[in-house]
């Protein structure tokens, strides 16, 4: 029986353990929260912190592991690429993967190769970039080198704010290090979702349009998603030859990516993030509606070198799909989540992760997501309208 070491414990990974085990293998989990939620659905479980690279090496030898997954997980994926490239196990190379996984190193090879890209550069204390604020276009965006979920990120639009924006970075990366870039505004929607490779080639390329919560403690975090995305198909093709153009200067291989991207009010295409794993925010699954593409089976396959053959083209939507990320907007206990009438005809799957009297924090990052709703509609128009007014149809009732 295969045996398939998974990083980290959240509830992102659950469909990946119930895969594993549809496909008769064994789901070993690790990291340094034993009671995360993952762990009491996997096999076995060792408390080893997932950022540790050589002690989960250690560990993937002692256990003598098939492969090994950091799905929707960005800590453990640099970790995942060292120990199997240690291994000898499928993956994608980790001096690629820790390029792609660093936000300064990923800016500098996209200038260095001729994509689109914001000016940006990481600094490791808030003086030293200070000192070379003027040279950027504002207003700017900070941000940690080396997290994900829209963590530790802030917009500045005047020095005045510029030292607390860089220690909230700061206090959110692992390096303690951050970036300063340009902030580009997007035409439209941007895009956040789930993309895959096979032997080097983009076989399956989907563009969301990703949505915002400007009342939120962080509005730069995702309240939402839909698909197909209203993104112009020319752009949309552009940015398919770009990450293929990526995928191949990197040397990557089989693999699914999260990927974000935008149209700027430049009428540029860019390629703003691209991470070796799955996303979070249930996008594989959302796309296993959407589309019925496996996206999460898929990465099982990959992470163990079976052979992929369900992936042919791009994806075919059936019909319009949301997700909404729920979310308080303010701290205390919760209470309740009320979905008025008219929406909840819409409402294909309600995944709620607190119950009453549970503490809820404001909505600063991903990791404060209270559950999801999965919506399937009859038109773009529904989507627009429902998502621009949702808080008239979604409460979340506080005790």
């Amino acid at each position: 029986m295969k045996k398939i070491l998974l990083l980290g414990g959240s509830r992102y990974i659950l469909p990946i353990i119930e895969a594993i085990h549809k496909m008769g293998y064994y789901a070993i989990t690790c990291d340094y929260l034993p009671d995360n939620i993952a762990h009491a659905y996997a096999d076995e479980y060792h408390n080893v912190s997932i950022v540790d690279k050589d002690a989960v090496l250690a560990l993937a030898k002692e256990l003598q592991v098939d492969g090994v997954l950091s799905f929707a997980c960005d800590p453990g994926v640099e970790t995942a690429a060292y120990v199997s490239e240690k291994l000898g196990l499928p993956s994608n190379p980790y001096a690629s993967v820790a390029i792609l996984q660093n936000k300064a190193a990923f800016r500098q090879f996209l200038t260095e190769n001729g994509f689109n890209v914001p000016k940006a550069k990481g600094y490791a204390t808030a003086d030293e970039a200070l000192a070379e604020l003027d040279t950027f276009h504002w207003p700017i965006i900070v941000k940690p080198v080396d997290s994900a979920g829209s963590k530790g990120v802030t917009r500045v639009d005047s020095k005045e704010d510029f030292r607390a924006a860089a220690e909230y970075a700061i206090s959110y990366s692992i390096d303690k290090k951050f970036i300063v870039e340009e902030f580009i505004q997007q035409e439209g929607y941007s895009s956040d979702t789930d993309c895959f490779s096979i032997d080097g080639k983009l076989v399956f390329a989907s563009f969301s349009n990703q949505m915002f919560d400007a009342s939120a403690s962080n509005p730069y975090t995702p309240s939402g998603y839909s698909w197909p995305s209203t993104m112009p198909c020319e752009t949309q093709k552009k940015l398919r030859s770009e990450l293929q153009r990526l995928i191949t200067l990197l040397g990557l291989k089989t693999s699914i990516f999260n990927v974000e991207t935008r149209l700027g009010t430049d009428g540029k295409p860019y390629i703003m993030e691209v991470s070796p794993r799955g996303g979070g925010n249930r996008l594989s699954e959302m796309l296993r509606y959407a589309c019925g593409a496996d996206l999460v089976t898929d990465s099982v396959k990959a992470c163990i070198g079976e052979p992929i053959e369900d992936l042919t083209g791009d994806p075919v939507y059936s019909g319009h799909w949301a997700e909404l990320i729920l979310h308080s907007d303010e701290e205390g206990k919760f209470d309740s989540l009320e979905i008025e009438d008219e929406l909840n005809q819409y409402v294909v799957e309600k995944d709620l992760w607190v119950k009453a009297g549970d503490t809820v924090h404001k909505f600063t990052g991903a990791n404060e997501t209270i559950g999801t709703l999965v919506l399937n509609f009859a038109s773009q128009e529904q989507i627009e309208h429902y998502t621009k007014h949702i808080s008239d149809y979604v409460h979340v009732k506080m005790q």
